[in-house]
Parts: C-alpha cells; sequence; structure tokens
C-alpha cells in the first residue's frame, strides 16, 4: 500500500497518550492537597485513566473499521478536548476524575488507530523497523511531558496543565485533517456477532494471551513510577520541578533502548530474542530498585534499565502481535488493546494500595518473566 501518511506525525500520534499522561503526573501531590483525599485516591485518576482508556481503545478500534482510520481518529481527539476542557473547569475531586475518564476515552484513539494505520501501511518484513521508529518517539515523549508538567505545575498549578492539553487537542485536529489520508480498505461488515467470534478466537490464541500478559508487565512498571514517584520525591522534599527533570534520566534510558533495539533489529535479531532480553533485564533492575527504594532517590540507577528494557520490548510485542490479524486488523486491534489496557488498569489500581515502588516493580517483572516461562511451556505442548 502506498505510504502516504507521514511517520513522523504517525509517530507523534502514538507519543500522544503517553504524553499527556506524564505531563499530569508532577501535579498528582497538587490534586491531593487541592480535593484533599488521600494518595491512593489520588492515584486512582491515573488507574482509571486506564481502564477507561481500554474502553476507548476497543471503541476506537471497531469504529475504525466500520467509518474509517480518519474519522475515527478526529472524532476521539474531539472526545478528548472535551475531557481536557472538563478538567480545567472541575470544582471538586468527582468532577476531576470524571474528566479524566474523557479525556482517556477520547485520546485512546491516538494509540489504536495510529498502529492500525501503521499495519495497514508497512509489511510484514518493513511493520518491525517502522514500530522502532515509534518507539523512538517514545523513549522522548515522557522526557518532554513530565519537564512540561513540572513547569507547569510549579508556575500555574495543574489546571495550567489542562489548559494546555485541550491546546494540544485543538492542534492534533488540525493537523490530523491536514495530514491523515485513509488507509482503510472496506472488507465484511463488523456486527457483534462477529467480533464475539473475533475475540473467542484471540482469547483461545495463546500468543494473544503472552502478549497482553507482557504489555500489561512492561506498562504497569514504567506507569508505577508516575504513579508512585510524586510523592517519593515529596518526601525526600524535592519539588515538583525536580522530578521532572528526573524524566531526563528515564528518557535517556528509553532512547538508548530504542536505539539498541534498531540496531539489533537491522542485524536480524529476531523480536523474539529481543523480547526475552528485555523481560529477563526488567526483572533484575526491578530487584535493584527494590533494594534500593529506601535508600533516597538512588533506585533511578537501576529505573534507567527498566525503561531501556521497555524500548526494547514493547515495539517487538506490538509489531508482531497481529500479524495472524491482518484482514481483521482495526477490530483485533481494539480487542487486544481492551484486553491488555484492562489489565494495566488494574495492575495501576493494585500498585496504588501496596504504594512501595519497590515490591510493584518486583512483582510485576516477575509476572513478566513467569509469563515467558509459562507460554514457552504451551508451546511445546500444542501440536
Amino acid at each position: 500500500m502506498k505510504k502516504t501518511n507521514p511517520l513522523w506525525f504517525l509517530t507523534l500520534l502514538v507519543m500522544l497518550p503517553q504524553f499527556v499522561e506524564t505531563i499530569y503526573s508532577p501535579a498528582l501531590p497538587m490534586v491531593q492537597e487541592q480535593f484533599r483525599v488521600q494518595e491512593e485516591t489520588a492515584t486512582l485518576t491515573i488507574s482509571l485513566y486506564f481502564m477507561t482508556f481500554a474502553l476507548g481503545v476497543a471503541f476506537w478500534g471497531i469504529q475504525s473499521d466500520r467509518i474509517g482510520r480518519k474519522k475515527a481518529l478526529e472524532y476521539g481527539l474531539i472526545t478528548y478536548g472535551a475531557g481536557t476542557l472538563t478538567a480545567v473547569l472541575a470544582p471538586d475531586f468527582t468532577i476531576l476524575l470524571i474528566a479524566r475518564m474523557i479525556s482517556a476515552f477520547g485520546i485512546s484513539v491516538g494509540s489504536i488507530v495510529t498502529q492500525t494505520i501503521l499495519r495497514d501501511t508497512y509489511d510484514k518484513e518493513n511493520i518491525s523497523k517502522a514500530f522502532s521508529w515509534v518507539g523512538t518517539g517514545l523513549s522522548i515523549s515522557p522526557v518532554i511531558g513530565m519537564i512540561t508538567g513540572s513547569l507547569l505545575a510549579s508556575f500555574t498549578g495543574y489546571q495550567g496543565i489542562f489548559i494546555t492539553l485541550y491546546l494540544l487537542a485543538v492542534l492534533f485536529y488540525i493537523l490530523s485533517r491536514k495530514k491523515i489520508s485513509e488507509t482503510y480498505q472496506p472488507g465484511k461488515k463488523i456486527n457483534i456477532s462477529t467480533l464475539a467470534g473475533l475475540l473467542s478466537r484471540m482469547l483461545k490464541d495463546y500468543e494473544i494471551i503472552r502478549c497482553c500478559l507482557l504489555i500489561m508487565s512492561f506498562n504497569v512498571l514504567l506507569f508505577s513510577y508516575y504513579s508512585l514517584a510524586p510523592f517519593i520525591f515529596r518526601e525526600q522534599q524535592y519539588s515538583p520541578y525536580i522530578f521532572g527533570y528526573s524524566s531526563v534520566i528515564l528518557g535517556i534510558g528509553t532512547f538508548a533502548g530504542a536505539q539498541f533495539n534498531r540496531f539489533l533489529l537491522c542485524r536480524n535479531i529476531s523480536p523474539e530474542n529481543l523480547i526475552r532480553m528485555g523481560t529477563l533485564g526488567a526483572f533484575f533492575a526491578s530487584a535493584a530498585v527494590w533494594g534500593l527504594i529506601d535508600k533516597g532517590i538512588y533506585f533511578m540507577i537501576p529505573y534507567f534499565f527498566i525503561v531501556m528494557a521497555f524500548s526494547i520490548s514493547i515495539p517487538n510485542i506490538l509489531s508482531t502481535a497481529l500479524l495472524r490479524y491482518k484482514n481483521e486488523t482495526g477490530s483485533a486491534g481494539a480487542l487486544l488493546g481492551l484486553l491488555y489496557y484492562i489489565l494495566i488498569g488494574s495492575g495501576l489500581i493494585s500498585i496504588g494500595y501496596i504504594q512501595n515502588l519497590g515490591a510493584a516493580c518486583f512483582i510485576f517483572s516477575a509476572a513478566g518473566v513467569c509469563t515467558l516461562i509459562l507460554f514457552k511451556q504451551k508451546k511445546e505442548i500444542i501440536p
């Protein structure tokens, strides 16, 4: 298929959901104080965000097969803008939480529809390399998000963050109308029975289940930092501004991981081997985070390697997940996203109650290793 959509803009669209989340992270302690809620209650604005994000992924992915990729993307950005505008005006925590959920539902379009456009555009031989460029973009989005968020939180409060996000919604809507071309090729009509059958097939597919568990493991590792680290920095008497700059360390790690991933792919190292490497690396780094969590902010050193492992593994997991669902990419991607974002949201709810970054990292990195072991055995058993 002709590559009519610029990869740079598709990369920005995939980066946008992560940017939206990380720009908010430095404001978590402010939200807690402003609305007088407990820390675990404040972190619900992140965990429930992901649960609603999961529903949005399913909805917009299905819509991309019904009304086309371009229209689904535009409607999602409008919904996201409505959510951020509501957050600016929220008079209490409940309204803020609802606004965050509306925003999450809308911005999920940047993940699922953009990935679907990429899968429409690139063949099996080139898609891993395309996703590696996306991984490079994702490596810098937390840095931009957290530094921007810390600056805005320091000078304008949390409302300045939501005003910025609303302006971004307007900007990306305008750019999407100008830059995105339709890649949808109409096939069979999508209906409830078709989706039910597709979901049934996917739930019986060990590769899909393995993919969802690994994505959950890595994303909970990453977003545990954004949920819990702001409070660690506050306890150590660091300002939101300093917390924002901690993202530079994470950004260097994710960028290094993305570049290392591209380097190894160009030397024909298989995506499967890269996934194994990243999962094991994240486990050992998480054990080190747990050991250092009570010794100031030295846990940032092993966290560098966690985010590096994230950047190595996630592009390879996503690029190979739906190769057997090429004729129903939008709907299959929607259901895949629904499954793994529900797992991510559930995991983040649990870490909100654990309230220990080191323990959370160890538990969920161990879950990734167990997934590799378990599903390797499944492959050996199935003829």
